[in-house]
This record gives C-alpha cells, sequence and structure tokens, in this order.
C-alpha cells in the first residue's frame, strides 16, 4: 500500500480496518477486544472506522492482540547516523537545529 499518496484520513481508515481484519480473524468480539485492551468499545468502534484516535488506544490493542512488536515494522528506529555520530563524538543529538535555506526539500517546506 503507497501511504505517501494517500490523505490523512484515507490512512486511518486503512489503519482501522487492519485491526478490524486482525480482531474478526480471531473471532474476538468487539467488546471482548476492548475489555481486554482496557479501552472502551466506542474507542475500538472509532479506531475500526478510521476517525482520529489516542496513540495510546492503538497500542493497547496491538498489545491484546499480542501484535506490539509490529511497531518496528511501523516506525523502525533509525539509530544515530554514522555523520552525526563522527561530529558529535560520544554525544547523542537533543535538538534539531531548524530549517535551513539550502536543505532537504523534504524537510523543509519543498524549498
Amino acid at each position: 500500500m503507497d501511504f505517501k499518496n494517500m490523505g490523512d484520513k484515507a490512512i486511518l481508515e486503512e489503519l482501522g480496518e487492519r485491526v478490524m481484519r486482525q480482531r474478526l480473524n480471531r473471532d474476538i468480539t468487539q467488546a471482548d477486544l476492548a475489555e481486554n485492551a482496557g479501552i472502551s468499545r466506542g474507542a475500538l468502534q472509532r479506531i475500526e472506522r478510521g476517525d482520529e484516535f489516542q496513540m495510546g488506544g492503538l497500542i493497547r490493542i496491538l498489545r491484546a492482540l499480542n501484535l506490539l512488536d509490529q511497531l518496528n515494522l511501523f516506525l523502525p528506529d533509525p539509530g544515530i547516523s554514522p555523520r552525526q555520530l563522527a561530529r558529535l563524538g560520544s554525544r547523542v543529538r537533543q535538538r534539531a537545529s531548524g530549517s535551513r535555506k539550502n536543505g532537504d526539500p523534504d524537510l523543509n517546506g519543498g524549498i
């Protein structure tokens, strides 16, 4: 699936659809999953419907479905770039330097 060409609402709907398919593939009711996840049934319904949701609710659902390890695929740990490590020595970067005129166009609004 090409998420970068999708709008925010479409991405939320796809995530909700995937949560629902995982739940149905395991033959779990919304009430049971919501209870196991420690969220309200309404919160689960909103996620499955593709409405905006709190990240904590999704984490609880993934934990209840034993899918928490999928977060590594969702947003892998980028680690520290070798260039940054060489420049900073043993220190770990804590802040970004902000946008610059001749920087990465993807990070600077297309400049």
